[in-house]
């Protein structure tokens, strides 16, 4: 036969698109429309129907960006379309292809039900009633990600957007729907991506091809209507035959992938995630096998908040086991940036929110986009009570493809957690032929597991799964030539998994994402934020703690966790790397003052109630090791400091270190007294500014490529350089100004330290630039220690790899170490988060360069990230290990606080046992009065101790990071490397027991 498959296609192609589509919807008649522009902010839907509305012409531009504008639509089915099916259908001013990127619309009755929500790829709105009334709250939401994706631009930020509107309506009419047009155009549409496929000449393609010929010369292109049922009996065989015995499983969920906040601020996420809901609530009516996922409760107690009438919908849905709570976090947070602590609290207050209003936990934690995955994770999973992990991030990666899609993760203590990656590589699955093959195809597992998992639905900015994904998945159950698809719960595809895999293959360590590198940098300020609310935040709790179990304090639980639960709003994977708009960060940057604040106020309350009132200058220490003769989590009397001599011209000492500062104002010595070693490399300089051009290939906010080292300027001119001294230690001021910045430096070292402490003051001014310090050490380092959740993670200095050298600019919380037998030195920070190192060779000896990211200024999402005024910390540690390292980290993070009162106190525990730290203490969830501590190993070594309590103690108890009993605790400690412990005391003085 001849060759006449490009013809088949072309003319099935044409004839969907052209002719059947638009026969779905066989005759309108137009909506008498009426419109109220909001002037500011939304309001309630309740307040918004009774609004006065004026007459509206479809076709007449609205919506200046970020505005509301509520539609009132009137309208009455014809006489002779009674009893057939009608419904409504709306363009807004759609662009199907920006779907949750654009503007989108949720729909209420007159009563302020909520019908359903219309987006780009979903413009249709049932009719249940002859007399028609529907009420859309339309959000004139700015396309940011256009075509040409990544252009600098002021319309993320309502302060700064265009008043123009950006939309123009093309219809809002009451429309018969053509049912059998619909299922003809599902079926011609999943076999034309079928066949494409297959093998070229295989018989069942040949046979699809000749079956669409067959029902397109049934199809009379004049009367759609009168003969798509019979086009449709010619496709009955090929969408009969059913699947290979061996075919790829496709477990689908349906899933919206909703950012917290992103391109969109956080007040619009409230509502896309009501116009989602809604929608999957409604899909559910439509298709009784359909299920839906989503994560973050968050996102639930938003709509519990702003929007009970769509969450009375979902409570409903979720009793009914359809729409499944997933993940079991506050949010999809970001998981390397983040403290243990927060991690955790992202634990128990998701998982506290879905137990409190559901009844129901989440089995597993499901991260689909986040930015790369900590090696801490696996334990904080398990410990936390989960069983499984989900992610396809990784898919993302420039360089290396991940082996495997079904593996066991393993962290940095050896707890594993099984994991898998659904290899059609997307969170956003339409079910499409494509998709489906490369499911199939590229399935590292499949000798052994029969299936993977795929999240269906629009994402990102929301809208979910459609009708027409659910009409692809019926004719996918059991089709030949494809992957069988199934709606499943991820519980059930996680153990059957399992049970597949009885000898997983494992993968050891971090889950690095080969991409998205700068979002450990940009938006310096929201870092900083984080980084010292969380600190706050776990000192609240101490001194809380320790006041109540004391000195009878009330302690603030409402106030504890309203403050914990916006840090964990937070750490969304959008805000906390800095990749969201203007608006986000600006309002991110208030929040935090706001915690700082009462976190603040809720730190003085208790320690008045625990030092007194008085004149008496008093240290608290809330570190969980001594600080110049204070106890850790105590109060005392601080030691006066020993005697800093500044030696002549430019050299800094005390009785431990020894730092020379050259007239550039740079470190070219930095001496270990004790052991004669000197931490910066013979002829290097430590403290240098490097200023890098940084312009990525894409993803302006998110990435940094290889390139940018390529150019760069060190920052040597000095405007002004001053030497000082005090009681606090020896001070050098160093003041630069370059391009069109300045930088003012202090270093200080301070009696009795190993640090030399560095506070610089930025007025940054810069576009797409990147800087960094430079620290060149004299140590020969096989690998680095960067600090992670509860611990560190080790990466080695060489780039023998592909791995490794993707691998150029890396995570550390508070410290990160270089160190070779006998001698370390490291670098200390408060509030960044990137750095990159090299292995180096100066006159034949092997050298460590470590480089701390400090700023950087992209120019989208956000034009201005970053200008101004920014600070930030950090310190040299000279002679250091990872137990000095670990010490000065957390000594930065948490200072000692001076205050004046009575009287100091005694920790409420304390630990004895070396690497052993404490890392929260705090009253029990359960508002039982019992107190929680949770220590870890931090030294990455088998450790024993000895936890004591410093008051009236009764029954201790091991409990999950949950705080759930595990049995009785022994506090003579034996922890393994990293191993994080949850220790429950019952305080006996609350008469009830733990």
């Amino acid at each position: 036969m001849h060759d006449d498959i490009p013809l088949t296609v072309g003319r099935a192609t044409r004839v969907l698109n052209e002719r059947i589509r638009p026969a779905i919807y066989t005759d309108s008649v137009p909506f008498e429309v009426a419109f109220h522009e909001l002037a500011g902010e939304p309001i309630p839907p309740a307040d918004a129907l009774k609004r006065d509305y004026e007459p509206y012409a479809v076709g007449t531009p609205w919506g200046p960006a970020w505005n509301t504008t509520w539609f009132r639509l009137r309208g009455r089915v014809p006489q002779e379309w009674r009893g057939r099916r009608v419904e409504a259908v709306v363009d807004l001013g759609f662009d199907v292809n920006m779907p949750g990127f654009q503007c989108e619309a949720l729909v209420y009755r007159p009563d302020g039900t909520p019908v359903k929500s219309i987006n780009p790829r979903n413009q249709w709105i049932p009719v249940d009633d002859e007399t028609v009334e529907l009420y859309l709250e339309a959000a004139a939401n700015p396309v940011l990600l256009a075509y040409h994706p990544f252009q600098p631009t002021h319309e993320g930020d309502v302060r700064t957007s265009s008043k123009n509107p950006l939309y123009t309506t093309r219809r809002m009419d009451l429309a018969l729907f053509d049912e059998q047009a619909y299922e003809l155009m599902l079926d011609i549409d999943v076999l034309l991506e079928l066949q494409a496929v297959l093998p070229a000449t295989a018989p069942r393609r040949m046979r699809i091809l000749q079956a669409l010929d067959d029902a397109l010369d049934a199809l009379d292109l004049q009367d759609i209507a009168g003969t798509a049922a019979d086009a449709r009996t010619r496709l009955t065989d090929v969408l009969a035959a059913k699947a290979e015995h061996s075919a790829h499983h496709v477990s689908a969920i349906g899933h919206a992938h909703i950012d917290s906040a992103w391109l969109w601020p956080v007040r619009e996420t409230i509502r896309k995630v009501a116009r989602t809901a809604t929608n999957m609530t409604e899909l559910m009516q439509l298709d009784p096998d359909f299920m839906y996922g989503m994560s973050s409760a968050q996102q639930y107690a938003w709509l519990k908040q702003h929007r009970p009438e769509v969450w009375e919908q979902v409570v409903e849905a979720v009793r009914d086991g359809r729409f499944i709570p997933l993940g079991g976090m506050w949010v999809e947070s970001d998981t390397v940036m983040p403290t243990g602590e927060a991690l955790v609290r992202q634990f128990t207050y998701g998982q506290r929110f879905f137990r409190e209003e559901f009844g129901v936990e989440s089995q597993g934690v499901w991260l689909p986009d986040s930015f790369g995955y900590s090696p801490a994770l696996p334990q904080l999973i398990r410990r936390a009570g989960f069983r499984w992990f989900f992610t396809q991030k990784i898919s993302w990666n420039q360089v290396n493809k991940f082996p495997h899609h079904s593996f066991l993760w393993e962290g940095i203590d050896g707890s594993r957690v099984f994991t898998h990656f659904p290899p059609m590589d997307t969170y956003n699955s339409q079910l499409s032929g494509a998709e489906l093959a490369k499911a199939t195809s590229q399935f590292r597992e499949s000798r052994v597991a029969s299936g993977s998992l795929a999240p269906v639905g629009w994402g990102d900015g929301g809208g979910g799964t459609t009708r027409e994904m659910t009409g692809r998945a019926a004719r996918l159950r059991d089709l030949e030539g494809s992957a069988t698809v199934r709606w499943e719960h991820p519980n059930d595809f996680f153990d059957r998994a399992r049970a597949e895999l009885p000898h997983p293959p494992v993968w050891v360590g971090e889950l690095y994402l080969e991409l998205h590198r700068a979002t450990l940098t940009s938006q310096h300020r929201t870092k900083q934020g984080n980084r010292r609310s969380e600190h706050l935040l776990i000192e609240a709790e101490l001194w809380a703690a320790t006041a109540a179990i004391r000195a009878g304090h009330a302690y603030p639980y409402e106030k504890i966790d309203e403050l914990w639960r916006e840090v964990l709003l937070h750490q969304f994977h959008d805000i906390l790397p800095g990749t969201s708009i203007a608006w986000v960060h600006r309002e991110a940057v208030a929040t935090y003052a706001k915690i700082r604040e009462a976190a603040e106020k809720l730190i003085a309350e208790a320690q008045r109630a625990l030092i007194g009132e008085g004149d008496r200058e008093i240290a608290l220490n809330p570190a969980p090791f001594a600080r110049d003769g204070i106890a850790g989590l105590s109060a005392g009397f601080p030691q006066k400091p020993r005697k800093l001599q500044k030696q002549k011209g430019n050299v800094l000492s005390n009785d431990i270190v020894e730092v020379t500062v050259s007239d550039e104002g740079l470190i070219t010595s930095a001496v270990d007294l004790a052991t004669g070693r000197d931490a910066i490399a013979a002829g290097q300089e430590g403290n240098l500014l490097q200023l890098h051009q940084d312009f990525p290939n894409a993803w302006d906010a998110w990435d940094v490529d290889r390139y940018y080292r390529n150019r760069v300027t060190d920052l040597r001119d000095v405007e002004k350089m001053e030497f000082t001294e005090d009681a606090k230690g020896a001070h050098v001021t160093i003041v630069r100004a370059f391009s069109k910045s300045r930088v003012t430096q202090t270093l200080t070292l301070e009696p009795g330290s190993r640090v030399l402490r560095i506070d610089q003051e930025t007025d940054w001014n810069e576009t797409e630039k990147f800087l960094k310090v430079k620290f060149p050490f004299d140590v020969r380092a096989e690998h680095v220690a960067a600090e992670t959740q509860f611990g560190y993670q080790k990466r080695v200095t060489h780039t023998n790899t592909s791995w490794e050298a993707a691998k150029f600019e890396a995570s550390m919380h508070r410290f990160v170490l270089v160190e070779e037998p006998g001698f370390g030195a490291a670098l200390v920070t408060d509030s960044t988060y990137g750095y990159d190192l090299t292995r180096d060779s100066v006159d034949g000896e092997i050298t460590t360069t470590v480089r701390l990211s400090l700023l950087r200024a992209p120019r989208f999402p956000d034009p201005d990230t970053d200008q101004g005024r920014q600070t930030c910390s950090y310190g040299l540690v000279i002679g250091a290990g990872v137990a000095e390292a670990t010490a000065e980290g957390i000594a930065m993070n948490l200072p000692l606080r001076q205050v004046t009162g009575d009287h100091g106190f005694d920790p409420l525990v304390s630990v004895e046992g070396e690497g052993i730290l404490i890392s929260a203490v705090k009253l029990a969830d359960d508002r039982s009065g019992d107190l929680i501590v949770r220590v870890y190993e931090s030294l990455g070594r088998r450790a024993a101790g000895t936890l004591r309590a410093n008051f009236a103690a009764g029954r201790a108890q091991t409990t999950s990071l949950l705080e759930r009993p595990e049995g009785p605790a022994d506090l003579t400690l034996h922890l393994t490397p990293f191993e994080v412990r949850t220790i429950r005391l019952e305080h006996v003085e609350t008469g009830r027991p733990a």
